[in-house]
């Protein structure tokens, strides 16, 4: 049946009808007093979700173009880097960081593992001369399903007290707590496909005080990312280059919709998704790749035994049409992911624990009994809500 497709990847993920339909409409002048009023809403209630009263910077840019304007607007060239690298994407942020000629040093861990804070505490501590600039991690590293200890990594760069923490919080941002102000994190970067529940498109950018004094002597190169000439104009309800419009339109309908629901239930719900998702995944007998107590609410990496990952996203994909994520990399092939983030409800996730239950036994995996994971999934969601 056409038209029937269900994403169930970590992004894009699935986006409302009301989002939907507010991308349908005709648009308007960025320049006119209509757009106004709506930057000035999106703006307010993006603070909101980051838990701060510093800026929240919007880009019409992928949740890397965002990464990159929070590396190159605070930094200078030769400058010294901490990059944690546990997956694709820490990956790739060392990747910016040598392209724009900066200090490289990775901290690293296993795919499938968390970041060291201890490690991080050695590195910092033992910078007597205050050379380290900026520790750049990954909150929720999408390509394994592994959540970083951002509370812990942070607390050690603020004893640093000259290093500035800019965060990769694409997949994070709206499914886990990330308290800006709270925790004084400098940069935070997010992208729109995710938590926020619309299409590609926008990316975000939050930046601290302590951030603005380092972008006074910041000399990295940077044009369409230089985030001062956005914070320039957001003072007045505007943009400095023409933004994605109509983004604008539904993002500004699915901030209405997660102020709703309220930031403790929205982690909740997220938190209940993954919980169910793992419980699914054990009873079925495949292996998680990432450990309970680092899992991430927003993406659930499974490492299947008995059948090849591809047959299994193959199939889901031919019979169902569901969209299940491949391993990146190294791991391309040997695992496959279920996204539960942003427009996702314990409804979606049963019906795509049923198909793949269905899937497994037509491909021959016997070693479960047939509904045991939806039960499994079921028992988690039958409980009662803890706010």
């Amino acid at each position: 049946m056409d038209d029937k497709l269900m994403l169930m990847i970590p992004g894009p993920t699935p986006v409302p009808e009301s989002a939907l339909r507010a991308l349908a409409k005709h648009p308007i002048g960025h320049r006119s007093s209509d757009f106004i009023p709506i930057v000035a809403e999106v703006t307010e209630n993006l603070k909101w979700l980051h838990q701060t009263k510093s800026d929240v910077l919007v880009l019409t840019a992928s949740g890397t173009g965002a990464m990159e304007a929070g590396i190159v607007n605070f930094l200078s060239p030769g400058d010294r880097v901490l990059v944690g690298c546990n997956g694709k994407f820490g990956e790739r942020w060392a990747e910016v960081c040598e392209a724009y000629n900066l200090n490289v040093e990775k901290i690293t861990a296993d795919w499938g593992k968390a970041l060291d804070p201890e490690q991080f505490r050695e590195k910092l501590e033992a910078d007597k001369d205050k050379q380290i600039k900026a520790v750049i991690i990954t909150h929720s590293e999408t390509s394994t399903g592994v959540l970083n200890d951002l509370e812990a990594i942070n607390r050690h760069v603020k004893n640093h007290e000259k290093a500035l923490i800019i965060v990769d919080a694409v997949t994070s941002l709206g499914a886990v707590n990330v308290p800006m102000d709270a925790w004084g994190i400098d940069v935070i970067a997010s992208g729109s496909q995710k938590a926020y529940m619309i299409p590609p498109g926008l990316g975000f950018v939050a930046v601290s005080p302590k951030a603005w004094e380092a972008y006074k002597t910041a000399k990295l190169p940077r044009y369409y990312l230089d985030l001062g000439k956005y914070r320039k104009d957001a003072a007045k309800n505007s943009t400095p280059f023409t933004p994605a419009v109509n983004m604008y339109f539904a993002l500004q309908e699915t901030l209405r919709m997660m102020k709703k629901e309220g930031l403790e239930n929205l982690f909740a719900r997220h938190q209940r998704l993954m919980k169910g998702t793992r419980a699914a995944v054990k009873a079925l007998g495949m292996s998680l790749f990432a450990a309970d107590e680092v899992a991430s609410p927003a993406i659930t990496a499974v490492a299947p035994i008995q059948i090849e990952a591809d047959k299994i996203r193959s199939l889901m994909k031919k019979r169902f049409d569901i969209a299940l994520a491949d391993g990146q990399d190294h791991l391309k092939g040997k695992i496959f992911r279920i996204g539960h983030l942003g427009f996702v409800s314990e409804r979606d996730i049963l019906s795509a624990l049923a198909a793949l239950e269905s899937v497994l036994l037509e491909l021959g995996c016997n070693n479960f009994t047939p509904g045991v994971g939806v039960t499994a999934a079921a028992r988690i969601f039958a409980q009662p809500s803890q706010n």
